[in-house]
């Protein structure tokens, strides 16, 4: 297959993710596991985790940087950035259509049913994944108890990156010493450089596309974990600051939680009630415009670590580390989807519950259903469901 074949069937393949990609980056991996794992062969499956366990320490949405990385895999640099732009514009299309919605007529669409379908649809995806990936990242019984532990600091509310961190430094230290005692080895000197970018928007009242790109890029280069993270960033940086109302920011937020894709499209919205188009591009730029820059610098050095003794440790214990968090993240979405907390009692969410069954049987049952079809399919039922 040529070069320009190559990088056409990487763009076709993000962008149809991009478009059905629903439930946050833990259910985005699960799909892209299955797209280029399972059906094309792009890589095996250790490679994938070896590519998830390094971007869980860096910077960024994660998933977006997963399919970075699978485009480089692919079709080399060009792949890296076709895949990247893929998967973003159909989440900045969707969300800066809303945003014009929402700035000409001060309201959103309803989506609360179809939204509804997809959460409980999804968890049996996020299943499936953890499924695969666990088989492959437990070689070991150490590990299954290093996994076990950072399930348990994860619930304690330890931060993940603290916990990934933690478990690649325990399981390299652990295992290089077991295999020190077993036989002499020759110690291989080589380290991975983490780089992490800090930038400051320059000093400006007005609010113009430029300092809406400042913005945004500071937040792309320094932002780790969840939403709820990038909630907490946004409000530091635009309410606080008086460019935007938290009735306004919330709103975002929850654009970027119902559209598919990556959740930091939300940028696109805040940049688009800012400064309008300029404002929503520059957004879009600044809060993305990072992660491409640390996926081409670490990408080259993952399989310099596999043959690196003492770093190959080190990946496979963030390897079933952020198996371990996947499952977490799971759980949390789970509890959320099938129970309702309401009026100081726990309400058991029966509509929700018959989705996610029927999705599980579909996931573990029928195994060569796409997550496409299982999205969709939990989409119209919970709407038709929400009707009864």
């Amino acid at each position: 297959m040529s070069q320009s074949d190559k990088l056409k069937e990487v763009a076709l393949v993000f962008f149809k993710l991009g478009c059905f990609a629903f439930g946050g980056p833990a259910a985005h991996v699960a799909m892209m596991e299955e797209e280029v794992v399972n059906k094309r062969k792009w890589m095996d499956r250790q490679y994938f985790l070896d590519l998830m366990g390094a971007t869980n320490l860096i910077p960024g949405p994660n998933s977006t940087e997963m399919t970075m990385h699978c485009g480089h895999e692919r079709a080399g640099k060009m792949g890296l950035f076709v895949a990247g732009i893929a998967f973003i514009v159909p989440a900045v299309v969707i969300t800066g259509f809303l945003a014009w919605l929402y700035v000409t007529y001060g309201e959103l669409p309803e989506v609360e049913g179809f939204v509804y379908g997809i959460k409980p649809a999804v968890l049996a995806i996020i299943a499936g994944a953890i499924y695969k990936l666990g088989k492959k990242a437990l070689k070991s019984t150490e590990l299954g108890i290093i996994g076990a532990l950072v399930v348990v600091a994860c619930f304690l509310g330890v931060h993940e990156i603290m916990a990934l961190l933690t478990a690649g430094i325990t399981g390299m230290l652990y295992f290089k010493a077991k295999n020190s005692i077993q036989s002499d080895n020759k110690e291989t000197k080589s380290w991975l450089p983490f780089l992490l970018v800090s930038t400051t928007a320059p000093a400006s009242v007005a609010v113009t596309s430029t300092t809406v790109f400042w913005t945004f890029l500071k937040v792309g280069s320094i932002l780790y974990g969840s939403g709820y993270v990038l909630f907490a960033y946004l409000q530091a940086e635009l309410v606080d600051t008086g460019y935007l109302s938290l009735e306004e920011l919330i709103d975002a937020i929850a654009v970027g939680q119902f559209t598919p894709g990556p959740v930091l499209s939300t940028a696109t919205f805040i940049g688009y009630q800012m400064s309008g188009i300029w404002g929503a591009l520059g957004a879009t730029a600044g809060i993305f415009l990072p992660s491409f820059l640390f996926v081409l610098i670490l990408n080259p050095l993952i399989p310099r670590m596999r043959k690196s003794p003492l770093l190959r440790y080190f990946l496979d214990a963030v390897n079933i580390a952020a198996v371990a968090v996947m499952l977490v993240v799971l759980f949390e979405m789970g509890r959320e989807t099938i129970l309702n907390f309401t009026d100081g009692q726990w309400v058991f969410e029966w509509k929700s519950a018959l989705i996610a069954v029927l999705a599980f049987g579909l996931v573990f049952g029928l195994k060569k259903t796409s997550p496409i079809i299982i999205v969709l399919g939990g989409a119209i039922l919970g709407y038709l469901l929400m009707m009864v």
